[in-house]
């Protein structure tokens, strides 16, 4: 992923952590550095297991989001 990709539209769904069996809709963000910063907000909540497409076809997985939050400048 390159800094350029930040600027790229992006879907972002999010699950909530305890609540099995329950669907989710994704919501389109028109970038990627939008999409990212509400996911980081789901997983500081402690409620939500967030996940992104990008619009390469990339998925960035909650864990992926948080590991790499902090070398992107978004937190």
């Amino acid at each position: 992923m390159t800094p350029a990709d930040l600027d790229k539209r992006a879907e972002l769904t999010i699950w909530p952590q305890r609540a099995p069996g329950r669907s989710a809709e994704g919501r389109p963000f028109a970038t990627l550095r939008e999409a990212l910063a509400v996911a980081i907000a789901a997983i500081e909540s402690g409620e939500a297991q967030p996940w992104i497409i990008t619009e390469a076809g990339d998925i960035l997985s909650p864990r992926w989001i948080q590991a790499n939050s902090r070398s992107w400048g978004l937190q």
